[in-house]
């Protein structure tokens, strides 16, 4: 394999990685309260999602290096 190709896989594989990762906390972290019904946006915050934006930034910068080559 070549690796302009292995670049590609790799960004885009850390971007899904990152944008699963985002959506893995919102889901687990910001889950209903089943006492009182009301929505806890805790998996929404920055503090909790931080890794994955630094996957997709990883990701996008490993995309945009196979561009500019």
């Amino acid at each position: 394999m070549q690796p302009s190709v292995f670049l590609i896989w790799i960004g885009a594989l850390l971007i899904l990685g990152g944008v699963l990762f985002m959506a893995a906390q919102a889901i687990w972290h910001g889950r209903f309260k089943r006492q009182t019904r009301t929505f806890d946006a805790s998996g929404f915050g920055m503090t909790s999602n931080w890794p994955g934006f630094a996957l997709v930034a990883l990701g996008a910068v490993l995309l945009l290096a196979w561009a500019a080559v």
